[in-house]
């Protein structure tokens, strides 16, 4: 029967941390604290090998005929005018004022053209789910249709009123079922990464 360290490491970790939200020991907390640090440098780690894996694909692709050229260039580009206003000497790195121009003034015009589609994929989405006529997509539509007029801008006592009862939406049923996700995501891992360390799941290493 095969075991995987990957699995037991992952275990070990999950209850460390869970350990030091339930029990207050100073030393459990350091070693919590440790590994806590260990997993934000792996996941910049992860970032790092992501950035590099993208654009190494883009640099092919600029170098490949038939391939969308011109798309490689924009991006291989964006990431270049940023890691250069970040790295460039002198500079505060995500505080720098032209890191902060680049954000305000290109991203976050495209993340809300992003957005701005996907509203359209949505309504088109939802026509396709009322002509099937699946009562999922019924649920799912009063929903959006009460979000929605709770963040209507509307003024005075009204407007108070649905801002009011938007923050409680947030706050109370969205945040509890995001929670609710990501307690049974972290549940299913752990139940997943225990199979795979007592030999009921291989896992190829």
């Amino acid at each position: 029967m095969r075991r995987s360290p990957v699995a037991a490491a992952v275990i070990v970790a999950g209850l460390v941390i869970l350990l030091d939200m339930m029990v207050v020991n100073p030393s459990l907390g350091s070693v919590a604290g440790s590994l806590q640090e260990l997993l934000v440098l792996l996941a910049a780690a992860a970032a790092l090998g992501g950035t590099g894996a993208l654009a190494a694909r883009h640099l092919r692709g600029v170098l490949q005929p038939g391939s969308d050229r011109l798309g490689s260039v924009v991006v291989l580009v964006g990431m270049g005018a940023v890691l250069l206003a970040g790295l460039r000497p002198g500079s505060n790195g995500a505080d720098d004022p032209i890191v902060r121009w680049l954000v305000a003034s290109l991203l976050v015009p495209l993340i809300t053209a992003l957005f701005a589609l996907l509203f359209v994929f949505l309504l088109g989405a939802a026509r396709r789910g009322l002509a099937l006529k699946a009562r999922e997509s019924v649920v799912m539509l009063g929903a959006m249709s009460v979000v929605v007029i709770f963040l209507l801008p509307v003024g005075g006592a009204p407007g108070d009123w649905l801002a009011a009862g938007a923050g409680w939406l947030r706050s109370v049923p969205l945040a509890g079922v995001f929670r609710g996700l990501l307690i049974g995501v972290a549940i299913l891992a752990a139940v997943s990464a225990t199979r795979v360390l007592l030999g009921f799941d291989r896992v190829d290493e």
